[in-house]
């Protein structure tokens, strides 16, 4: 029996999918993701100042489609840096925040530096992420902070929480993303020393071949050719870090972050029929324990 629409936007109530995965105008992304029974969707910046009719309108569209922000992306290259470069990237960060304040998000993203002018010395990047924190605080945005796989000195999420960890303020977090973890190869073991409350954003996706060796190869494959969870070869380790995220307690949301470039070529409407097959799968299969072995991983079939 085919499920209805009411009893799929429940099952599938706790993911989302961010806009990057989409290709389109804004509010075709939206009507593509409410259609397939998404609730929420984790919005970039590019798609907001990059609307024809200006940020207002964005934002406009964005509340008219009822879906929830699930978050905004992303501060880049923010930590570690001086003088002039590091005023340069406040006020960034400042413009970023009203952006994400006016969407009415919660969370933003800041993912881990890449720049060669930022400093290695973790106490630095632990004090530049709580002025940012603290810039976030007024607005009620938590700041989720991610271990890119080719960050310059933080690259995974371990280092990322060590990070965090340092600068010790309520409203930073970090955010977890299955490709870099499964990219750079960490322990997802490491997972059980998280405190669940400080993991503001997960991102899920997988990709088609086992290893990601440099990390250029890492970025490459991170920008064109991730695909959705259950599709890849990384099934069994996405069974993993789900089940073990929601056994330390974790809540909160799951985000499909899919850059491919197939993708977007394709109808918005079957992309997002893909995404909701795999928040199917995640809802009922996997976080409801009915598991299905390791070599019969596949997505549920929904009429």
């Amino acid at each position: 029996m085919k499920p209805s629409h009411a009893a799929i936007v429940e099952a599938i109530s706790g993911f989302g999918m961010d806009t990057i995965t989409l290709a389109g105008p804004l509010e075709a992304k939206l009507a593509a993701m409410k259609a397939a029974g998404f609730s929420q969707v984790m919005l970039k910046a590019n798609d907001i100042n990059g609307h024809p009719g200006g940020i207002e309108a964005a934002v406009a569209a964005v509340k008219a489609s009822g879906l929830r922000g699930t978050g905004f992306q992303v501060l880049r290259d923010f930590e570690g840096l001086s003088g002039h470069l590091h005023h340069y990237k406040i006020d960034i960060a400042k413009a970023m925040l009203e952006m994400c304040a006016a969407l009415d998000c919660k969370v933003l993203l800041a993912c881990s530096s890449t720049s060669a002018h930022a400093t290695q010395d973790l106490d630095h990047l632990a004090r530049d992420l709580r002025k940012l924190a603290m810039l976030a605080l007024p607005l009620g945005i938590k700041i989720a902070y991610e271990g890119l796989s080719w960050g310059r000195t933080i690259n995974e999420f371990t280092s990322a929480w060590d990070v965090v960890c340092r600068a010790d303020c309520p409203n930073l977090g970090i955010g977890l993303d299955s490709f870099h973890i499964f990219a750079a190869k960490t322990a997802l073991d490491e997972i059980d020393y998280l405190d669940p409350s400080k993991i503001f954003l997960v991102q899920l996706s997988d990709f088609m071949w086992q290893e990601a060796k440099t990390f250029e190869e890492r970025m490459a494959t991170a920008r064109t050719f991730r695909v959705f969870p259950g599709e890849g070869v990384h099934s069994e380790q996405i069974v993993d870090l789900v089940l073990r995220l929601d056994r330390l307690g974790y809540a909160g949301d799951y985000s499909f972050e899919v850059f491919n470039d197939d993708y977007q070529q394709m109808p918005l409407p079957m992309v997002a029929e893909r995404g909701k097959r795999a928040a199917l799968w995640l809802a009922e299969d996997v976080l409801r324990r009915s598991v299905p072995l390791p070599n019969q991983m596949r997505l549920k079939s929904v009429g």
